[in-house]
């Protein structure tokens, strides 16, 4: 069976209360390794040294490791570990919790000048975010910008939709959303119930209902027994009373290769990890541990050996090999996956219309179900009697009272069971809020499918990226192939030295690779000029007096810096600190960055279009820049008064270069020669010259596809029109 990889829901609800044993000890410091395992290294007054592990990558877990279980801290620190150094280092641990029934954790440490708050996300790609006292992000492992959420630094965090807690949910709850799916019980429970695959069956299991039971043909008993085993599960996770397992399976169960029978004396391997025994596991054998933590640190620890094991490498040449084969399966059984969740998007969105479709259909009829209750919950009549109410009325055949399912008092809810239209004869349930009308009702529907078709744009975008994975993997192994045939033909003359400058040979000529993948971004600059300087910064430019008024008021931080040219004309010009949600830091710029960034204003002034072939620019403060004239004075639209002190730079070249850029991402870019060279695989030059901008873009469109030996990729992402958003106004000449 497959190995576990990520720690479940129910997982993490074990272990958040062995977790908040160590509340108290304080943080000695932050590391990172491989920008997806923080390890945080505490001091405990009773347990001694203590090592809280908080990995989000491939592998998702989190818990407390033995000592000697930790890999020796990594080299120098990068900027995440430094902060919540500089954060956290001597702050009490204040405890975790775990959020809804989501598989994130909130981990508190209060420090007398401040406190932090660690959330980490094992779920989908994976994300660790520190948050000040007040929620803001201070800064998070990855920056997620979504429909439905954003983490980025300087915005508020805001947790992921919260989902139905099947440990929790009332048996009322419990039995609605089973009798909505039209699935069988396990897939209901793994799904819309949000068990995951093996609780689900285990759960079936343990309330000795058939998993593949159609839910229409469920009994309630049955639903009543698959509830009481959730609840039973509920209590031992809540009162501690685990029986931690980590389960084993022999190697030579799996098939292993050499059919000597000399695998079968190899130690097995774990594949799982639970915080009591499952019915599902009852034929593997297992290892019992005394809390749930070390079962969960030992099984991950032997994970990481059993995978890094040299003896188990095989001996032949094609150990260095890549493994693309299992590469490319995990990318097509990820697009299946994301092809099922587009259907299942498609098929809750039309589900949910219909279901507003047929409250408008059966108005009458829901409308007085609707009034009834409301009128009754006016003259204060309890629950308990308008179910009551309503079922005597079913009894003498009214029907509105007959359609009446279920009445929900702690919710505000009624359900009721509506007929189909069609000769299909069916029926349909729909939960109503009460204290509502059947337009609010029906408009509720319609904004639930809404905002699932919003998902399903998600999971279409999601599956696009994952398809360009797919081939940028295939690519890899056509070209790895290719290279190994080469080195094959080449004989046996050839030493180290000459296959390492191969190798770096092969890892940067883009030109004469016979596919690119293409990897798209999606940058929230790109509507503006703009180039990223030869040291990182985002450098943006307006390109019109909108645009300037746009950058000043809403893209202007405190510790950028402003750069115009003494020619008129020329675009407003925003040195970043950092990006327009982010915390914002002072920032020494070097000076090639600052000349940068004056270039860039120059060469896109009206100092390019007369023919000039140098000009001035000048800096300032972002708090000397106002749209206050001086009295009885007139500003233009996009148009500054600037106020002290400037910094001049003088006979600054008009140059911009133009190019392709294929890593990490592939797009068309142009800036400064000097922040343009190194990062594009091909470039050209220009100067203010004579050919029209249009026709200069389609010289360097040409020039630049006869480079590539794939001529198409040049075409999809540095089209002559995508060149000349980077060109200046007025006449070029290409610079030899």
């Amino acid at each position: 069976m497959d190995q576990k990889r990520e720690l479940s829901s129910i997982d993490l609800a074990a272990l958040v209360t062995e977790l908040n044993r160590y509340e108290g000890a304080k943080v000695d410091k932050a590391y990172l390794y491989d920008d997806d395992l923080l390890r945080l290294k505490l001091r405990d007054f009773d347990r001694g040294r203590v090592e809280l592990m908080i990995e989000v990558g491939d592998i998702k877990r989190a818990h407390a490791a033995d000592p000697d279980n930790v890999a020796d801290a990594p080299g120098r620190p990068p900027n995440f570990a430094k902060m919540l150094r500089n954060r956290m280092s001597g702050a009490d641990f204040a405890g975790v919790e775990q959020y809804e029934f989501d598989r994130i954790l909130t981990f508190e440490f209060e420090r007398e000048d401040q406190n932090t708050t660690l959330v980490a996300e094992l779920f989908g790609q994976g994300n660790i975010a520190a948050l000040d006292e007040t929620g803001e992000v201070i800064g998070a492992l990855s920056t997620v910008r979504l429909k439905s959420r954003t983490v980025a630094p300087g915005s508020q965090y805001e947790y992921p939709a919260s989902r139905l807690n099947p440990l929790t949910v009332s048996r009322g709850g419990f039995d609605r959303h089973m009798r909505e799916s039209d699935s069988d019980v396990v897939r209901t429970l793994a799904t819309q119930l949000n068990l995951g695959g093996l609780y689900a069956e285990e759960v079936c299991t343990r309330a000795g209902v058939p998993k593949e039971t159609p839910i229409d043909e469920a009994t309630d008993d049955q639903l009543g027994a698959l509830h009481d085993a959730l609840s039973r599960i509920d209590e031992r996770l809540r009162s501690g009373d685990v029986d931690p397992r980590v389960y084993e399976e022999s190697v030579d169960c799996e098939g292993a290769e050499g059919g000597d029978g000399g695998d079968a004396d190899r130690d097995p391997r774990v594949v799982d990890v639970t915080p009591f025994p499952l019915a599902e596991h009852e034929d593997l054998p297992s290892v019992g541990f005394d809390s749930f933590n070390a079962a969960v640190d030992e099984y991950f620890h032997r994970l990481d050996s059993e995978g890094t094991d040299e003896g188990e490498a095989p001996a032949d040449a094609s150990a260095s090999r890549p493994d693309f084969e299992e590469e490319i399966a995990k990318q097509e059984r990820i697009i299946e996956q994301q092809r099922g969740a587009i259907e299942g998007f498609e098929e809750q969105a039309q589900a949910e219309r219909e279901r507003a479709e047929l409250l408008y259909a059966n108005y009458d009829l829901v409308d007085e179900v609707l009034s009834t209750v409301r009128e009754a919950r006016a003259n204060e009549v309890a629950w308990d009697e308008i179910a009551e109410t309503l079922a005597a009325g079913a009894e003498r055949g009214i029907p509105a009272a007959e359609a009446v399912v279920d009445v929900d008092g702690g919710e505000g809810t009624v359900t009721v069971e509506l007929d189909e239209e069609g000769d299909d004869g069916g029926t349909t349930r729909v939960e109503l809020d009460a204290s509502e009308g059947v337009e609010v009702n029906a408009d509720r529907l319609y904004q639930e499918a809404k905002r699932v078709e919003e998902k399903k744009e998600g999971a279409m975008a999601a599956i696009e990226s994952t398809r360009e994975e797919l081939e940028a993997v295939k690519a890899r192994k056509a070209e790895w192939e290719e290279k190994q045939a080469a080195d094959d033909g080449a004989g046996d003359g050839a030493g180290s030295d000459g296959d390492d400058e191969d190798d770096e040979e092969y890892e940067t000529d883009w030109l004469a690779r016979s596919s690119i993948p293409i990897r798209s971004p999606d940058d929230w600059f790109e509507r503006f000029r703009w180039f990223r300087t030869s040291t990182g910064y985002l450098v943006i430019g307006g390109r019109n007096a909108d645009q300037n008024e746009e950058l000043v008021k809403k893209y202007m931080s405190k510790h950028d810096r402003f750069f115009h040219t003494q020619a008129h004309g020329g675009p407003v010009t925003l040195l970043k600190a950092s990006g327009p949600s982010e915390s914002s830091e002072p920032v020494d710029f070097s000076e090639e960055t600052l000349r940068e960034a004056a270039q860039f204003a120059v060469s896109y002034s009206s100092d390019w279009k007369d023919g000039r072939g140098a000009g001035d620019a000048y800096m300032v403060e972002p708090d000397q820049v106002s749209k206050t004239p001086e009295s009885g004075e007139y500003i233009e639209k996009g148009s500054f008064v600037i106020r002290g002190d400037r910094t001049y730079f003088e006979d600054v070249p008009c140059r911009i270069a133009v190019g392709v850029q294929c890593e990490p991402v592939t797009r068309a870019i142009g800036g400064p020669p000097s922040a343009i060279v190194d990062r594009a695989a091909a470039h050209i030059t220009f100067e203010p010259g004579m050919y029209a901008q249009n026709d200069a873009a389609m010289m360097a469109y040409r020039n630049l596809k006869e480079r590539f030996t794939d001529q198409s990729f040049v075409r999809k992402v540095a089209s002559a029109d995508q060149l000349q958003e980077f060109l200046p106004p007025g006449g070029s000449d290409i610079v030899d």
